[in-house]
């Protein structure tokens, strides 16, 4: 925007001259105000009638008009009128006699003439009414800059305004945008989310944070931890503190915790569900802890499997010769004792043989079941020990021997669980999608939390010495990881234990 140029100082615009137009039919009276004019440093320009005059205004830049009332053609009070149309400016002032006071009220209403001067005049009356008019117009054209000067700056300031307006709007629409898209982002995290003030009172949450609280995300806001308002989700307040990332197991579930800062007493809180991942870590760390001891294990079964054999071979030969009684019970007790070790050695390679792609094929977890039942008949003869089938088709690829000996180890702990004096449940069937179960329950005492992590490493067990290995879990364990699936261990409300056999079902031919 151009900068307009400054107002002229008082003492400059009083510095310049002013041009005064004499129109009047008498010669005596335009030399008498020349002579009056030029004295008082005027530009004097002189008209005998009104035509000419208004030639000379239309060339000429005139500041002040004196014109004479009584004229030949043109009056005076219409030429003024006409300069008041083409020359606004131009300060008019009426020289008239004293008979003419009906011209002065005309002259006032049509032409708007600033002054009237008497004939015969009084010089300085005369002076005074010219610098009066001059002073006028020199404020009347800094009147008409200032305005011309303010309008245009108007002008600029409403462009400026226009741009501004248009610059708001489009960087609002894109505050808007933004705030739309950091809301959708937001939402769209999968893992609940909220920012939270003062430990645990709702800011703002996402879909997921109100699906875990199982509230609406509309009724979130304001949310506060108390009766578990939060639903599935821990406190932040009372599981997190002022920590920045905890794991924290609540309902069983175990979450991780992270807490941003965003302001004084607010935070973001980020929840993520690792409960499969840490069963996962555990599997793992569980496989490779089963893989080291069943290399380990296959190892010290070679070692000990011949002189085992040897023992035994001679016990049995020293049994054939005619001995005492205490001998001959001697003797039977080792040959019980190297057949309890020769069968622990045999499990010991169970556990660290893998079987071949070739023994492998088409097997039904119902009929592993009954067969498994068919073996073990003998230890299900007791009346006070009550067997449920729930039997149903489930199609599986692998070696049959192996899923009836996992079989035939969970039915007998769960027989020994129930001391032959409870229920025991077998179940086949369907499990997730593209999978299929076997479950072993009992109604027994169940497994204590403490041991729960331990049951499936070798060579530990609850039962008395002399009563198990410590290794039928393991190998249960073993051989269904070998056959793409898992075993895992569940406490049912009504109490006792289940042991699930997970498996990937047979293709669909």
């Amino acid at each position: 925007m151009e900068t307009p140029p400054e107002t002229p100082p008082e003492a400059e615009k009083q510095a310049r001259q002013a041009s005064v137009l004499v129109v009047d039919d008498d010669v005596y009276v335009r030399r008498s105000l020349r002579r009056i004019l030029t004295r008082a440093g005027c530009v004097y320009l002189e008209a005998a009638n009104a035509a000419t005059a208004i030639e000379i205004l239309g060339r000429e830049k005139v500041h002040v008009v004196l014109s004479d009332y009584r004229m030949p053609g043109m009056d005076g009070v219409e030429f003024l009128r006409l300069v008041k149309e083409r020359h606004p400016a131009v300060q008019r002032v009426l020289l008239t006699g004293q008979a003419d006071t009906a011209a002065i009220e005309e002259a006032v209403n049509r032409a708007e003439i600033l002054r009237f001067v008497w004939k015969p005049w009084d010089e300085a009356h005369l002076l005074l009414t010219v610098r009066d008019a001059i002073e006028k117009y020199w404020i009347t054209e800094e009147n008409d800059r200032l305005h011309q000067m303010l309008t245009a700056r108007q002008v600029e300031l409403e462009r400026a305004n226009r741009e501004l307006d248009a610059t708001l709007l489009v960087r609002t629409e894109a505050l808007r945008r933004a705030a739309h898209e950091g809301r959708t982002g937001f939402d769209a995290i999968a893992d609940p989310l909220a920012i939270v003030r003062g430990g645990c009172e709702v800011v703002r949450a996402n879909a997921g944070f109100a699906r875990e609280a199982g509230a609406d995300v509309a009724q979130v806001p304001g949310l506060r931890c108390a009766d578990h308002a939060f639903g599935a989700l821990p406190c932040p307040h009372e599981h997190l503190g002022d920590a920045s990332e905890k794991i924290v197991p609540f309902r069983n579930h175990s979450w991780l915790m992270r807490a941003f800062p965003f302001g004084e007493g607010v935070r973001v809180i980020v929840y993520k569900d690792v409960t499969r991942e840490r069963e996962a870590t555990r599997r793992l760390f569980q496989g490779e802890k089963m893989s080291a001891l069943g290399q380990l294990a296959g190892g010290v079964a070679h070692e000990i499997n011949n002189p085992l054999g040897g023992i035994l071979a001679f016990a049995q030969i020293m049994a054939q010769d005619p001995r005492s009684p205490e001998d001959q019970e001697s003797l039977r007790l080792i040959s019980d004792a190297a057949l309890r070790a020769k069968r622990i050695v045999e499990s010991l390679l169970r556990f660290s043989r893998l079987p071949r792609e070739d023994e492998r094929g088409p097997v039904d977890l119902a009929r592993v079941v009954e067969e498994a039942l068919l073996i073990l008949q003998a230890n299900l003869r007791d009346a006070r020990l009550k067997v449920v089938r729930d039997l149903q088709p489930a199609p599986t690829v692998g070696n049959a021997n192996q899923l009836q000996q996992v079989v035939v180890n969970l039915l007998l702990n769960a027989i020994q669980a129930v001391a032959e004096r409870g229920t025991v449940i077998l179940h086949t069937g369907p499990g997730a999608p593209g999978r299929v179960q076997v479950s072993v329950s009992d109604d027994g005492p169940g497994i204590p939390p403490e041991l729960v992590e331990r049951i499936f490493e070798p060579f530990f067990t609850t039962k008395p010495e002399g009563q198990g290995t410590g290794l039928g879990l393991s190998i249960c364990y073993r051989i269904a990881e070998e056959h793409g699936g898992l075993i895992r261990l569940e406490s049912p409300p009504e109490g006792g234990a289940r042991f699930v056999v997970d498996l990937p079902a047979a293709p669909a031919t």
